[in-house]
């Protein structure tokens, strides 16, 4: 690392300009190549599966998206002569605009069906000639404007809304002012803590540069694999937070080195050299639980977690090449004026410890017990509502209030019933006048199941060797009622008959989806948390600091999904949010949340951790290990923790339910990890555990390959088995906390 960290210096324009023509090439060929996202949550060999690949083989016309048009009228109904000629020309122009390859209307012959009893409302098809992932923006955005250019030349009181996967894309968000306010906060943070403005600077810089290039490369990506709409954004989110946080810790020890005398760039190379040590082994472990969710096997997810590794793997890059280089070219700006101007008049002075950040060491050394109680009170408080986690699908109905498609998804839920926006398909394959009677028999059998509203006639392919029946359950698609049906039918009704019937539908496609997700999830957590605690072992030679990791890492994970269970799933204060109404949770959220948030829990550990290992290293006592640790991390792991909320946060205002999910779980999970986890159960543990916590049986010392994290002259030290020669700044820091840790607590 050092070596790397002295070329950077060296060739510093150079390293610039690497970074610069990367950020502009990515950027340039994605431009030219536009996006190419897919949100295929098809899993593998499932039912909803093998439905959707029947009806593509052999219903042709039921392979592009279909939306809906809705329209109301109170104190008139839709059969009204001037509200059916308004909309009959209406869908007349539909159906000749770019992209739309038919419109079913309510006023044709067979229609009556899509005219709700009390004549109030009706809903026309218009079915794409591609999916949703495939149609341009622009189409899309031409029927949503064509639609409701009926209510100004329609009669008083007409309402025209618009439902559908393709319809939303008009409605998605640009998250570019939540990206600004993020940045914007985190600026104002670190020149907080820096008093510099260059200081500042650099890691929103380095971060900018890093991420820019990986958004631009997942667009690239996606043109390969399947790669979910939302990847980039999560990418973001997720590199916007290491990245800064990343390079502030670089900076924080660079600003030591200066105050402590040292040339600027060696000051930059030791910055390098150890706490990069650290930027490096952290973000290799965020990696490794991101590319956990390959072994899930579901395209789909591969996609998310690529996208999301090439993310991290570029911010810890350009924190250990980009950073150094920008750093020798601030030179001393990296220090505020007055640091500058004391170091000139003063000299070098040691840089200890003082004030909150000492005193809470202190706090913690003395009261372990009680602060781990309490510690452990408060997660158990924030998780229960994990216990009630319900995986299902969040649909238009979850929308905001305001959005076009849940003005639609609510008409047609009063006009029709809740079951009309996620009705189920039933596919099968027809062989001659037997199966025929079987399919009559079995329409007859699903009209009198429990939870079914209605059910169309069979409809048979060109051929008669397919067919397919319609089943509109009474509740919403996202109604656990619905998933009961689901599993009603496939289990008690569908046997019966003797055909080999697939049900397929939106519920039936998300509860599939969850059920191969939740199938192997434990085999997932146990793989990432695993190979998490390897790292940990190899990097601390200890068995206990692994085991610890590990239950923290979970514990984050367990408080930020009650969170969002009571926010998203229980609806508190979803709608001051802006984020519509109460839901189910996406299926795929567990499994990206477990390894995001994995990985980001093992930064904290590792950046408090690895201070107190080289201090235990060089004198052997866990009390000052731990004390001195803690003092001389939490300032800054506080700090970090602060910037990596406010740009979580930030990203809540896109107005994208799943991209708030993953903000608001990412937040609240690095504040328990900071501020409750890492600066308070955490130390309480070492303290109460001793030198037990550095403990490794010398068998599997003498087997396990080394895998340093603390600098070379602490490990020389411990190859020596003597602690190192303590120097005047060791006197003084052990003066200064022992006098923290002598005042009375008032409490006491």
């Amino acid at each position: 690392m050092a070596a790397l960290a002295r070329w950077c210096v060296s060739h510093r324009l150079v390293v610039v300009l690497l970074w610069l023509t990367a950020l502009v090439g990515t950027s340039a060929a994605a431009a030219v190549a536009g996006s190419a996202y897919s949100n295929d949550y098809e899993a593998p060999g499932t039912e909803s599966g093998h439905a959707t690949q029947l009806l593509n083989e052999n219903f042709s016309g039921l392979g592009g998206d279909s939306d809906t048009v809705v329209w109301h009228i109170e104190g008139s109904t839709v059969r009204a002569a001037d509200v059916e000629k308004t909309m009959s020309n209406t869908l007349g122009e539909l159906a000749g605009l770019p992209g739309v390859a038919s419109v079913g209307s309510p006023y044709e012959a067979g229609g009556t069906g899509q005219i709700s009893a009390d004549g109030h409302t009706a809903y026309a098809t218009v079915t794409f000639e591609k999916q949703a992932d495939d149609i341009p923006k622009g189409q899309a955005q031409a029927v949503v404007d064509t639609a409701q250019a009926a209510e100004a030349d329609g009669p008083d009181g007409l309402q025209v809304e618009l439902g559908g996967s393709a319809v939303a894309l008009t409605e998605s968000t640009s998250a570019h002012t939540s990206e600004i306010i993020g940045v914007v906060v985190a600026a104002v943070v670190l020149f907080l803590a820096f008093g510099s403005l260059a200081a500042a600077a650099l890691p929103i810089a380095t971060a900018l540069v890093s991420v820019g290039t990986a958004y631009a490369g997942i667009v690239l990506l996606g043109h390969f694999m399947t790669v979910a709409d939302f990847a980039p954004m999560l990418g973001m989110l997720v590199g916007l937070g290491v990245g800064i946080d990343y390079a502030l810790f670089i900076v924080t020890r660079h600003r030591r080195g200066l105050k402590r005398g040292l040339p600027v760039a060696e000051a930059a190379e030791r910055a390098v050299a150890t706490t990069g040590r650290a930027v490096v082994f952290a973000g290799a472990t965020v990696c490794i639980a991101l590319l956990g969710m390959l072994m899930l096997g579901l395209s789909f997810l591969n996609g998310v977690a690529i996208a999301a590794s090439v993310t991290v793997l570029l911010t810890v890059a350009a924190s250990v090449t980009l950073l150094p280089g920008l750093l020798s070219f601030i030179g001393m700006r990296a220090l505020s004026r007055r640091e500058r101007r004391r170091l000139t008049e003063h000299g070098p002075e040691p840089e200890l410890p003082t004030g909150l950040a000492a005193r809470w060491a202190a706090f913690v050394e003395r009261r372990p017990k009680l602060l781990g109680a309490l510690a452990v009170a408060v997660i158990a408080v924030l998780s229960l509502p994990t216990f009630f986690l319900h995986l299902g699908t969040s649909d238009q109905g979850n929308s905001p209030a305001s959005s076009t498609t849940r003005q639609a998804y609510d008409l047609l839920a009063d006009g029709f019933g809740p079951g009309v926006n996620g009705p189920l398909t039933l596919v099968t394959q027809v062989d001659g006048a037997k199966d025929k009677a079987a399919l009559a028999e079995l329409t007859s059998e699903l009209r009198a199941t429990d939870g079914v509203a209605s059910v169309s006639r069979v409809t048979y392919n060109a051929d008669d060797s397919a067919a397919h029946v319609t089943v509109v359950p009474t509740s919403s698609p996202q109604s656990e009622r619905t998933s009961e049906l689901v599993d009603r039918l496939r289990t008690e009704v569908v046997p019966d008959v003797g055909l080999d019937v697939q049900v397929g539908g939106v519920t039936a496609s998300y509860d599939d989806f969850a059920e191969v997700i939740v199938g192997k999830l434990p085999l997932f957590v146990g793989v990432v948390v695993g190979l998490g605690c390897l790292l940990l072992l190899l990097a601390f030679r200890s068995i206990g600091i692994p085991l610890k990791a590990a239950a923290m890492n979970v514990a984050a994970v367990a408080a930020a999904f009650g969170v969002v269970v009571a926010i998203f799933q229980w609806g508190w204060g979803i709608e001051l949010l802006g984020l519509g109404a109460a839901g189910p949770i996406e299926p795929f959220l567990p499994v990206i949340m477990v390894s995001v948030l994995f990985g980001l829990s093992m930064d904290y550990q590792v950046f408090l951790v690895s201070r107190m290992y080289e201090e235990w290293l060089e004198t052997g006592d866990n009390r000052r290990a731990v004390r001195v640790g803690l003092a001389e991390t939490s300032r800054v792991i506080n700090s970090a923790a602060v910037i990596m909320i406010s740009v979580f946060l930030a990203f809540v205002l896109s107005g994208d339910r799943v991209i708030a999910m993953f903000g608001i779980a990412l937040a609240v999970a690095v504040a328990v990890d900071a501020f409750i986890l890492r600066t308070l159960l955490v130390p309480a543990l070492m303290h109460m555990l001793g030198g037990a916590n550095w403990w490794l049986p010398k068998w599997l010392d003498r087997r396990l390959p080394r895998l340093s994290i603390e600098p070379p002259e602490c490990r020389a030290a411990a190859s020596a088995r003597i602690p190192m020669r303590r120097t005047a700044t060791d006197g003084a820091l052990d003066e200064l906390l022992t006098k923290e840790t002598d005042v009375r607590d008032p409490a006491g």
